[in-house]
This record gives structure tokens, sequence and C-alpha cells, in this order.
């Protein structure tokens, strides 16, 4: 008896380790590279014997000892649908495929920044949105430093509407939408992005090598255990932290979130704005913070507060109701609530900030406002604030998920027999803390990719850091600027280009909400690298020569199109030269015969020049008659 029961067993096992199994990514609604060889691929039992049946023709394999198979499809067109059936110990089938042209968007926050993040700025867009031939598929936010894997937790296809377009990258969509307009071919993305990651986290093991000290970390961050105390004692600090900070918030202990409180003896304040730079000082914990304001009459039966950003946490509260919170500095607040909370007359709004680590309060150059109906107050001003708890800064924790190799592991490495038309890159931001290497690092991500995909040098166009921060008065040392130039620098290795964007970015968001024309520049590179249209003009000036002539320096450019001209016809500026001992000082600059003349009646014998270089060069104007921004960047004589 127990002999049959074991033979049940063994030969349910059987059964169910026959059974085909496909990767996330070969799945309904898929979107297949159109033009060349596509390899379809997945799991069963050893020896199993595999039929694919698709647009009325028969493939077959089997499987290899480890259980894995693949089958290799001819060229096909653009189009569909289509259906596949797999047929073994068990059926498959797969609706609704398309073949066009599939583009991996990776990197960092400002390439996985969906729609949803920038949909006020683009509702008309968002309200129309219908286009099956567009689909994204949303690879799971992981790392492994232990193997690289063979597929993903999660993750499917999903073409756009009004509500799956939310998920979207904004920048690739926005790139796919200019792409399929022009060429009507189906656009399928792979959406491969984490926020805050550097570039050695989407290297592998093996090109990681190049970096000795990348290699080392890596190597030490294969060991579970130690991910494992790390995680515990982050988790430990940070709940301790906050729970601190709620025991002796007496804000919280007094119910300052009352709007009948009396706030006589609070300060004042101007918001937007840092308590750091009023009496408060530069001090860490919760702050809370009260203002009245009048209301003629409530309408509609919902209202919003649009509160900019806050940093780093806040609760907000409206006539004593909580109406919403988020927990870190990055996204904006916006507030929906039900209006019956609001009264004619006096309100109060309360807000309690926790601030963990440098300074505290409300970016500037953002809107703060209630909107009612029609209605909009601004509440930006004097604001009462009372401290509510003084913390010691919160130590900083490890971000384990952005350690060498990780990214690529779990999030890349799956992709790899999928053909692809090319990548999409933004990332950099989180790299600048020592751009001196990142070209190095490109050139070995981009080689490693197209070494591993077996594709060729298949296209690699990326974006090239936006504007950020304050701007500065005089020339000074950037590392954005000198992470710019690396970029630029990049543009060596063969198949790849850059979308300039200096011109895009906000000095207060790191996450600039103009996603549309990053897009729109990508597709121009598309265009022309890929698509070829060879006389497009993709590109913005990028600097190609200088001489020297008397105490002048004559710059010569490519990608002038039509022409060099100061945008808004206004003085050129944003250069800056120097002699042999570096001291840059602010240029003249004229265009002459599509070339740019740069001098200073101070500088006797100049060799050095730089163009926008700064985190924030605001005054940069050098663009081609096409509206196109020159790249920054730095050049020597000798």
């Amino acid at each position: 008896m127990k002999k049959i029961i074991v033979l049940i067993i063994l030969s349910i096992s059987l059964g169910l380790n026959a059974q085909i199994k496909l990767p996330r990514l070969i799945s309904d609604g898929m979107i297949l590279q159109r033009d060349t060889k596509v390899k379809i691929w997945g799991w069963a039992a050893a020896k199993e014997k595999i039929e694919l049946n698709f647009n009325h023709k028969i493939y077959k394999t089997i499987t290899a000892e480890n259980g894995t198979w693949a089958i290799t499809l001819p060229p096909q067109k653009a189009g569909g649908p289509y259906e596949m059936t797999f047929s073994a110990n068990n059926t498959i089938t797969l609706k609704n495929i398309l073949f066009g042209d599939v583009w991996i968007c990776s990197g960092q926050s400002n390439m996985e920044l969906p729609m949803e993040r920038v949909k006020d700025k683009y509702s008309h867009v968002i309200a129309k949105a219908d286009n099956s031939a567009i689909r994204q598929f949303l690879v799971p936010d992981q790392y492994d430093f232990e193997k690289e894997n063979t597929d993903f937790s999660s993750g499917s296809w999903v073409s756009v509407t009004p509500a799956n377009i939310l998920q979207f990258s904004a920048v690739g969509y926005f790139f796919a939408n200019e792409i399929y307009e022009k060429y009507k071919v189906p656009i399928g993305l792979i959406n491969a992005a984490l926020g805050g990651s550097p570039a050695e986290s989407w290297i592998n093991a093996e090109g990681i090598k190049k970096f000795p000290e990348y290699y080392k970390e890596y190597e030490k961050f294969k060991d579970k255990n130690l991910i494992a105390q790390i995680e515990s004692n982050d988790k430990k600090i940070n709940n301790e932290w906050y729970q601190l900070v709620n025991k002796t918030d007496e804000g919280l202990k007094n119910k300052w979130s009352n709007p009948e409180l009396n706030d006589a003896d609070w300060n004042t304040m101007h918001v937007p704005g840092y308590w750091a730079d009023n009496s408060l000082g530069n001090v860490n914990g919760a702050v809370w913070f009260r203002k009245e304001f009048e209301i003629q009459k409530v309408k509609d039966n919902s209202a919003k507060l649009i509160l900019g950003r806050i940093v780093d946490a806040d609760s907000v509260f409206v006539n004593g109701h909580f109406v919403g919170t988020t927990s870190y500095l990055y996204p904006p607040r916006k507030y929906t609530f039900n209006s019956n909370i609001l009264k004619e007359g006096k309100n109060e709004i309360t807000i309690r900030v926790i601030n963990n680590s440098g300074r505290g309060g409300f970016v500037m150059d953002k809107q703060y406002q209630l909107v009612n109906g029609n209605d909009s107050i601004n509440l930006s001003g004097l604001w009462k604030y009372k401290l509510g708890t003084k913390m010691l800064p919160l130590p900083s924790q490890t971000f384990i998920r952005w350690k060498p190799v990780g990214l690529y592991n779990a999030m890349i490495a799956p992709l790899k027999n999928y053909a692809i038309k090319g990548v999409l890159w933004y990332q950099g931001e989180s790299s600048t803390k020592n751009p001196a290497e990142y070209s190095a690092l490109m050139e070995t991500l981009i080689a490693n990719w197209r070494a591993e995909w077996k594709q060729g040098n298949f296209p690699f166009i990326y974006v090239q850091l936006a504007n950020y921060m304050e701007s500065k008065p005089e020339p000074v040392e950037s590392n954005w600027a000198e992470l710019r130039q690396q970029q630029k620098n990049t543009l060596s290795v063969l198949n790849t280009a850059m979308a300039v964007t200096i011109d895009l970015g906000e000095w207060n968001d790191i996450h600039p909400l103009n996603k549309y024309d990053v897009g729109y520049r990508l597709a121009l590179q598309a265009r022309k690298m890929v698509y070829g249209e060879k006389n497009l003009i993709s590109s913005g000036p990028l600097f190609k020569s200088m001489m020297q002539k008397e105490n002048k320096l004559i710059l010569s450019f490519s990608d002038i199109g039509t022409g060099l001209i100061a945008k808004n016809n206004v003085v050129l500026k944003g250069f800056a030269i120097a002699r042999a001992d570096g001291k840059f000082i602010w240029a003249n600059a004229r265009i002459e015969n599509d070339k740019v003349i740069v001098w200073s009646d101070s500088v006797a014998n100049p060799i050095k020049v730089r163009y926008a270089w700064a985190d924030n060069p605001v005054e940069a104007n050098l663009y081609n008659k096409e509206n196109l921004p020159a790249s920054p960047f730095e050049s020597t004589l000798f």
C-alpha cells in the first residue's frame, strides 16, 4: 500500500515537473522585436518534447537535462495580434501578441518616475490615452548578489489606457508615443529602473572586476547574514528614532492639531522656507505649523491642498481633521479631502513636519494653496510654528539595493534572451559623488549589456543630467557639470546618442515635471540613429575643437543644424575661460560664421574654456536654430 502511494505521489510530481513554464516576459500581450530572430524560452522536465504552434507553423524542440528549452522564430514583420500555443504535458495559449520595437528603459528615478507623478501637468494626455500598440512591462524592484536571476517574481504586459498609463514611465511613454506617431510601429517598453541607483549596481559580476573597490563591495554583500544584520540594525535604529519622536513630541501629547488651540506663544516664519533660517535654528525632530485662512463660501464636495514639497515627512490636519501624510521628501504634496471639513469664515490648517537630518521645512518656489471648486487660496506667507521635540539626526541607512551588481542580477539578467531594439537610459544623479569614474563605468555597462544580449552594438541612447540646485553668480567647480562632461565623453562609444536637458530641470526638484521634452529629445536621437532619418537634426551643438587667436578662443561645434543662435536673441552667455592657473572667470562670447568666439579683456592668454559648467547653468543659451541646446563642456588647448 505504501509503495502504491509513493508511486502515485511520484507520478504526480513528475507530471507537474513536466509541465511547461514560461518566463513572465513571455506572456499575454507581449510585444516581440520585429525584423530579427526571436528567442522563445522556458522550462519543463528533462527531455520533454515541446511544440510551439505560431502563425500556421509548428516549431519543435526537446528540453535539456536541466529542464531548459528554447525555440527561435524567424524574423517577423511588425503587426499582429497573434496567438502562440505551447504543448507538452500541458498546453498554454498566449494571446494578443504584437511584433514591433522593444526598448529597455533603465536607470534611476527620473526614468522610473510614472505618469501618475506628472498627471496634473499632463492630464489632457492621460484623459485621451488609448493605444493598444504601446505597451509596458514593469520589472519589479529587486536585487540579488548571489546569482543572475532567470525570471521575475511578477510583471505583465499592459497597454496604454487612461488607467494603465499612470504606471508607465513618463519618459518612456512620451518617447514611445513620438516613435509610434511617426512610424505606426508597435512599441514595447521594458521598465527596469530604480530610484537612487548608481551605475555600478547595473553592471554584472564580470564587468565590475574592472573596478576593484566595487568588486570588493559586491563580494562582501554576497553574505546573506551580513545583509540580514545590516537590515535588522537599520530597522531597529529607524524604529527607535521615530518611536522617540512620537513619545516626546509635545504636539502629539497636547493635541496641537486641535483648531481651538491657543497658539499665542508660537513664533512665526515665512512659508515656504526652512526653520534653520529662523529663530529655531538648525534642529531636527518634529516641528508643528499652523495657519488661519478665510473662506467666504464652501464649494463642491471635495477640496485639495497643494503643499509643494516638505522636508522630510508631514501629517496634515484641516480644522482638526486628518487629510493626508507623506513619509519622505521627494513626492509633491497633494491632498484631496471632503469639503464638508471646511466652513465659511475662519479655518485652520495644521502641519506636523518630521525632519530627520539636514534642513527641515518647506521647499521654495513651489505652490502652497487650497483649491475649493474654481477658487484657490494662497497659503504662502506667515505661519506660526513651534518645536514639538528636538532629536539628534537619524543615522544614515545602508541602501543595500544600490550595491554593485545586485540590480543587474535581478532586474537585467532575466531580460537577456529577449530581443530588443535598444536601450533608453536616464541615470547619473546618484553618481555625482564621484563623477570622474562615470565614463568608464558607462563604457563598461554598455559593453557588458551588449555582450550579454549577443545582438551586436545595439543602440544605447541616454539623457544628460538636467539643471538642478541653486544657480551661482560666479564660476565654480561642480560635480554635476563634471558628470555631464563624462556623459558627453561616453559618445565615443559606438552607436550611442545623448539627449541634452540642461534647460528642462527645476532648481528645487531633482525630479523635474517636464518629461515630454525628455522623451521627445530621446525620440529625435532614435529617429536619426536607429530609424534612418539621416537628415534630421537630432542634437544640439556639441563641442568639437578650439584654437587660440591672440587673446580669443575660437570654438567649433558639430550638430549646428541650420546655424548657431543665442536663444531669445540676447547676449550669448554661459562661457568661462582661464589661464594655465585654472582660475575661471566669466567670458564674453559671440557667434561668427557658426563658430563661437570667447574672450575676456582681463585674460591675456586663455587656454581653458568651459560652457554651462554649473549645477544649474540657468544663463547658458547656446542653441542651434532647431531649438536644441548645446551640451555643457570643458576643454584645454594643450
